[in-house]
């Protein structure tokens, strides 16, 4: 009897243990779902966007330095003046110039006398025309000339005249000698003697050139002087095939080449003498004046900075994750430390094709049109980058708060009949704080814990942390 009081007062015992374990098990689990933060699945519009960092840069931007030596004479503008393309910034003091650059004002004008001449005068022409005419003359000649090589030296009529010439001078050494016979006996220091004997030398002479003349035109030309009417053939046809080609250069005008040559050598000039002024090669601000008059020039250091600041550009470094979602035309967001509680708009104008590693990080460069920038923005500020690179409208997302990874794959807490259940859940695109819910055992309505419990038992109980 006493044994049986005993077993009930511990089986008793045992029932009021386990309600009141089960009692404060149930206060926790209510106190633990009551803890649980939630938010109703449901539809809504997404923007998904790359954020990067990049800095302002000008549309365009140039900086200027002398290429002569000489002394600053004039400066035209100073830091903030609007320029025109073209418009002088300063001068070089022309007295303090080399020689030579001087010396290139002369140099133009003749330029552009000869570009002149060669555009508007007929002499070239003509003249390659009468070089021309000549020359085919000339080389008619040559040939007439080595023809006759290969007969006698002359005519019959020639040799006639020739064999004439000599009876006469035969002649006139016979009529010498009698002559002289008659006074030989004279002194030779006597006048008479020595006229005679005058008259019989030169009367000898002129019979002796009329022979050899006579032998000359009776006989054939040598080899010596077929070589020399060839090579006199040979020289004057080069000499016509050099004036044909000129004739055919110059014929229909002047040669092209020599236009652009002509037009060359002028350019050249005036760009030596461009050289004397500094010009703003494009419409911007002046944004650095470096030289003062009387300073020495310095080819090495920048003189003048031009900015075109009417449009104002940011460069952003995109990885190679995210670059294939970045195209042309996509809008952008953009802030500035510099400027704050100011939102800038913009859109993408171009994105690089090829990119840069640094650091083991692969990043390519979006280029960005800044849409409404105004004289706060200045070119070297850095910006903070939200590029939109979707928009989805009334489709089911998800806070990001609520998703978990597990085993690989994403999952969420959907609060069921007052208990946490776990749904694999599938991601589409995603922003900073939503998901695109692309599949799963979820649907729009579902209570989604945003805090779910570290571990959840098989029961449906769970473990906190």
């Amino acid at each position: 009897m006493k044994r049986g009081i005993i077993i009930l007062i511990i089986v008793a015992a045992l029932i009021a243990l386990g309600f009141f374990g089960y009692t404060r098990f149930q206060q926790a689990r209510e106190s633990a779902i009551l803890s649980f933060q939630t938010a109703v699945l449901s539809r809504g519009d997404l923007t998904a966007s790359v954020g990067a960092t990049g800095t302002v840069r000008a549309n365009q931007t140039a900086v200027l330095n002398w290429q002569l030596t000489g002394r600053v004479g004039e400066v035209t503008v100073a830091v903030g003046d609007l320029v025109q393309e073209g418009q002088a910034l300063a001068h070089l003091d022309e007295k303090s110039l080399p020689q030579t650059v001087i010396l290139a004002r002369a140099d133009l004008v003749e330029a552009r006398r000869a570009l002149d001449r060669l555009l508007n005068s007929d002499l070239a022409r003509a003249q390659a025309r009468q070089a021309l005419v000549a020359a085919q003359k000339e080389y008619e000649d040559a040939l007439e000339k080595r023809e006759s090589k290969n007969y006698a030296r002359a005519s019959e009529a020639t040799i006639d005249e020739a064999r004439a010439s000599l009876v006469i001078a035969q002649d006139a050494v016979t009529r010498a000698t009698e002559l002289y016979d008659k006074v030989d006996d004279l002194p030779e220091d006597n006048p008479v003697r020595a006229e005679a004997f005058s008259q019989l030398a030169a009367a000898r002479k002129n019979r002796d050139r009329a022979q050899a003349n006579l032998n000359y035109l009776l006989g054939k030309p040598d080899q010596t002087e077929i070589d020399e009417a060839d090579a006199r053939v040979a020289l004057a046809e080069a000499n016509l095939k050099d004036a044909e080609r000129e004739w055919e250069r110059l014929k229909d005008g002047p040669d092209p080449d020599d236009i652009a040559a002509a037009e060359a050598r002028v350019a050249a000039i005036e760009a030596t003498l461009e050289q004397i002024t500094l010009e703003a090669p494009f419409a911007g601000t002046v944004t650095e004046v470096n030289i003062k008059p009387g300073d020495q020039a310095n080819p090495a250091a920048a003189a003048f900075r031009v900015d075109d600041l009417s449009r104002l550009l940011v460069d952003v470094q995109i990885t190679e994750v995210d670059i294939n979602r970045i195209h042309v035309g996509q809008p952008a967001m953009m802030t500035f430390d510099a400027i704050p509680g100011v939102e800038y708009s913009g859109r993408v104008i171009e994105v690089g094709r090829v990119g840069n590693a640094a650091q083991g990080v692969v990043n390519f460069v979006a280029t960005i049109h800044i849409e409404n920038a105004d004289g706060a923005v200045r070119p070297g500020m850095t910006a903070a980058v939200n590029i939109i690179t979707d928009l989805l409208e009334g489709v089911l997302v998800v806070p990001n708060r609520a998703v978990r990874l597990q085993g690989g794959q994403y999952v969420v807490y959907v609060l069921r009949n007052g208990l946490p259940v776990v749904e694999t859940i599938e991601l589409g695109l995603t922003s900073d704080v939503m998901s695109e819910v692309a599949g799963g055992a979820v649907q729009e309505g579902d209570l989604l814990i945003l805090n779910p419990p570290q571990v959840l038992l098989p029961s449906g109980g769970m473990m906190m942390p």
